[in-house]
């Protein structure tokens, strides 16, 4: 578990409430010295896509900065979507949770449930600030915040996609516990494929 004292996680709502600290001006500020040049859709959605997407309740964005150096580290993104998972893809523990609260159809031999979503996860590297937080301990916060929610209002998985690549995906199932369900496509334009990956919280 990361230590908490080291960061601090601010929902970008708190930026969009118009109060006298804080501000969109101030949010748009933060978010443009942001960079993921190993990734241009994390950075593109953080800039372009994030704050109309909690305005719209589509999901919501949480900053995370370091302590000792007030930088912006990373982000991570938050929503609920309905999922399809096949039976035969996925392990029997992650069968018995999700047949509470999935419904069975017979004829895919596939659960339908509503999940957690890990929409987006970055680092940010400008001036080396992705080398103040590791991956794991960002994901770790993100999971932490769901499980917070999970406190709340109930809720047994947690999902997110990721790029068919080798070091990606030993990171979120050797390292993180998660557990590749199915691969589609990606958006016409692209020619790879997304590796959609499930854990119970």
């Amino acid at each position: 578990m990361y230590d908490v004292n080291q960061f601090t996680v601010i929902n970008i709502r708190k930026y969009l409430q118009n109060n006298e600290e804080l501000g969109e001006d101030e949010l748009n500020e933060i978010l443009s010295e942001f960079s993921c040049p190993k990734n241009s859709d994390v950075e593109k959605f953080l800039k372009k896509s994030a704050i109309e997407f909690t305005k719209k309740n589509q999901s919501v964005t949480y900053l995370v900065f370091s302590n000792n150096t007030a930088e912006l580290v990373g982000y991570f993104a938050l929503t609920i979507k309905p999922i399809e998972v096949n039976s035969d893809n996925v392990s029997k523990k992650i069968v018995k949770k999700i047949s509470r609260v999935g419904e069975y159809d017979d004829e895919t031999g596939s659960f339908h449930l509503a999940a957690y979503l890990i929409a987006q996860l970055g680092k940010n590297f400008t001036a080396c600030a992705n080398e103040k937080i590791k991956g794991k301990q960002l994901l770790e916060i993100a999971i932490m915040h769901l499980k917070e929610l999970q406190f709340r209002l109930g809720g047994t998985v947690v999902f997110l996609e990721t790029e068919e690549n080798e070091a990606l995906l030993n990171f979120y199932t050797c390292e993180n516990g998660f557990q590749a369900f199915r691969v589609r496509s990606g958006k016409s334009h692209e020619s790879r494929e997304l590796v959609q990956m499930i854990k119970v919280l």
